[in-house]
């Protein structure tokens, strides 16, 4: 019993970092020019995020190797900020734009960056399902006509798009 207890924990665990079908992470991922921050554009909704703006990410290199991930949003109804801090590391290789990430003490979520510019200014990243997602700049504001490319781009890899929220970030 406490073998099949084990089996399927890791079962789900191991399921919380996989890519999404139709999803494919970027090749030729370099870690020090992803580093630094971004600031979300858009994302599909969920309850660590919900009623946040002025949401930015902060990717620093960790001495063991990985990436400190600070995520940070200012929740306008309590009038005040909010910060959580984590941990990534490669899935696979560090060329490909593939990390689990934790805020949660051993409990890993797929981060798949799956398009990026080849300047670093901008990317599509997904959770381990198609329910995560979010665009990401360099700026906290995004050409439109750039914007609604990547869009399109998001909902070819088969995101709900319609229910993306832009992120206020002033």
């Amino acid at each position: 019993m406490v073998r099949k207890m084990y089996l399927l924990a890791l079962a789900l665990l191991s399921g919380c970092v996989s890519v999404p079908e139709g999803v494919r992470p970027v090749e030729g991922f370099e870690l020090n020019r992803y580093l630094g921050t971004w600031y979300e554009i858009a994302r599909l909704d969920h309850r660590f995020e919900r009623g946040l703006s002025r949401v930015s990410a902060e990717y620093r290199l960790r001495d063991d190797g990985g990436v400190q991930v600070i995520n940070r949003g200012y929740a306008r109804d309590e009038g005040r900020w909010q910060q959580a801090e984590g941990r990534a590391y490669f899935v696979e290789r560090p060329d490909l734009g593939y990390l689990k990430v934790s805020f949660f003490g051993p409990f890993y979520g797929a981060y798949v960056v799956f398009e990026l510019d080849e300047d670093y200014r901008y990317a599509l990243v997904s959770g381990p399902d198609k329910s995560y997602f979010w665009l990401l700049a360099r700026t906290p504001h995004l050409d439109p006509a750039v914007r609604r490319a990547l869009v399109q781009k998001a909902a070819a890899a088969g995101f709900d798009t319609e229910r993306l929220i832009y992120v206020e970030q002033d």
